[in-house]
C-alpha cells in the first residue's frame, strides 16, 4: 500500500525547514545576538505525530491531532547535543513535552520518535507545561514543570497550579516524583531546581502565588530548600528578586532558565511582567545572586534583557517573550532559548563574560524618573568628556 502523495510533499517541506541554516540578525546591543529563524515551530513536529499515515483510515490525508504551537523549552547539553524539552501545545489546548536535538544549538533541531511520557499520578491533573531541565550533582537530570488542574469552582477558568517533578538519566525514560509542597504558598508556577546542593539540601527558586493568575501577596521570586527530592517539601521561602512598582516586574516575575554558576555568582535569566493598556507584557531580565547564599541578589541591571521584537510580538499571546532554558558551554558560550508570543521558539547567543559585564556594569533601576534621567545625563556627560579627550 502506498503512502498518500501529500505525505512526501509535506516531508520534503519539513526537511527543508529543519536543514535551513540560521543566520544572525542585524539587531545589535553588544550583549547578545538574535538569530533570524526560530529554532522550533509547529512545522518541526513529525508528520507521524499529526497525521494518520494509513490511506485506508485517512483517505483524504487529514490532520487528526493538530499542533498549535511549540514554545517554552527547558535546555541542557547531553552527549554532545543541544537538547530542548519543548512545550508542544495541541489544537485541543493540552500541552506535553518533547525532546528536540541539534548539533550546534542554533539550527537543525529535530524531534525524536515520541514525546516524553509522564506517569499519571493525579487523575485531576489536566495540563502540564514549561519544563525546566536541571543536570544535578546527584547524578540525575530533573525536570520541574507546572502541573495544572481545575479549581472546581463555578468559573471554569479557575485553576490550581503546582510544581511537578520528573527525573531521568537518558532523556528517554522518566520517573515521576510527588509534586513539590510549599507550606506557605497555596500555588506554585515557574519553579526551577538549582544544579547543586545548598547546605546539603535541594535548592529551588519558587514563585509564591495566592491564586492561578495573580501573585497577590507574592513579593517576587522565592528561594527554598528541601531535604528530600523524593518527597520535596519547602517550609520557608525567602524572596530574592523582588517585584517593584512601575518596573518590568510590577505585575509579577518568575524564574526562567536554571541558574548558571559563574565565578562571580549565580547568573539568573528570569521573566518580568507588567500591565499595559493592551494587556500583560512579558520580558526577560537578569540578576545575579551570591554563590554561597544564592537567595541574596548582588547585581540586577535595570530594565529588560530581551523584549518582543518585530514579528516576535505577534502570536497566540502577543507581546510576550519567555525563557525556561539556557545552555552554557564549557568555552563560555551561552545559548538562551526564548519563546515569542506563546507560539515559537528562538535562540539568542552570547557569552558568560558579556552577561556578567552587563549584569555588574549596567546601573540598577533608580525607580524614579528624576533619578533615571540623572543616570542618563551622567552617561552623556561622561561620553562628551571622553569624546573631547580623543578629538
Amino acid at each position: 500500500m502506498k503512502l498518500h502523495e501529500k505525505y512526501y510533499e509535506l516531508l520534503n517541506i519539513q526537511e527543508e525547514l529543519i536543514n535551513r541554516k540560521n543566520v544572525k540578525s542585524d539587531f545589535y546591543n553588544g550583549i547578545y545576538s538574535r538569530w533570524c529563524n526560530p529554532v522550533l515551530t509547529r512545522d518541526h513536529i513529525p508528520l507521524s505525530w499529526r497525521y494518520d499515515l494509513n490511506p485506508e483510515s485517512n483517505p483524504f490525508f487529514q490532520e487528526r491531532l493538530a499542533v498549535n504551537a511549540v514554545f517554552n523549552a527547558g535546555a541542557i547539553k547531553f552527549n554532545g547535543k543541544y537538547c530542548l524539552a519543548a512545550r508542544v501545545e495541541g489544537a485541543d489546548r493540552k500541552s506535553f513535552f518533547a525532546i528536540a536535538q541539534s548539533d550546534n544549538g542554533i539550527d537543525g533541531f529535530r524531534f525524536g520518535d515520541y514525546p516524553i511520557i509522564i506517569q499519571d499520578i493525579d487523575e485531576n491533573e489536566t495540563n502540564v507545561y514549561d519544563l525546566r531541565l536541571t543536570q544535578h550533582e546527584d547524578g540525575w537530570i530533573y525536570g520541574v514543570f507546572c502541573s495544572e488542574k481545575s479549581a472546581c469552582s463555578k468559573n471554569l477558568s479557575d485553576a490550581v497550579a503546582s510544581a511537578g517533578i520528573i527525573r531521568t538519566k537518558n532523556l528517554k525514560d522518566w520517573e515521576r516524583l510527588p509534586n513539590l509542597v510549599t507550606l506557605n504558598s497555596p500555588q506554585q508556577r515557574n519553579v526551577c531546581l538549582f544544579p547543586e546542593f545548598v547546605d546539603g539540601k535541594y535548592a529551588f527558586f519558587t514563585r509564591p502565588m495566592d491564586d492561578f493568575i495573580d501573585t497577590g501577596s507574592g513579593g517576587g521570586i522565592g528561594f527554598g530548600l528541601a531535604k528530600d527530592i523524593n518527597f520535596a517539601v519547602i517550609s520557608e521561602e525567602r524572596i530574592t528578586s523582588k517585584r517593584k512598582y512601575h518596573t518590568i516586574t510590577e505585575a509579577k516575575n518568575g524564574a526562567g532558565a536554571v541558574p548558571i554558576k559563574t565565578a562571580k555568582g549565580w547568573l539568573n535569566i528570569a521573566h518580568g511582567v507588567r500591565n499595559t493598556a493592551a494587556g500583560l507584557r512579558y520580558v526577560i531580565y537578569v540578576f545575579v545572586t551570591d554563590l554561597l547564599e544564592p537567595w541574596k541578589v548582588i547585581a540586577e541591571p535595570s530594565g529588560y534583557l530581551i523584549a518582543p521584537f518585530g514579528s516576535e510580538r505577534l502570536g497566540d499571546v502577543s507581546n510576550v517573550v519567555f525563557t525556561n532554558g539556557a545552555i552554557a558551554d564549557e568555552n563560555g558560550n551561552l545559548f538562551i532559548y526564548y519563546a515569542s508570543s506563546d507560539t515559537r521558539l528562538h535562540v539568542a547567543t552570547t557569552t558568560i563574560e558579556r552577561m556578567l559585564d552587563y549584569a555588574f556594569s549596567t546601573p540598577a533601576d533608580a525607580l524614579r524618573s528624576n533619578l533615571c534621567v540623572k543616570q542618563r545625563c551622567d552617561l552623556i556627560a561622561s561620553n562628551l568628556e571622553f569624546l573631547a579627550s580623543v578629538n
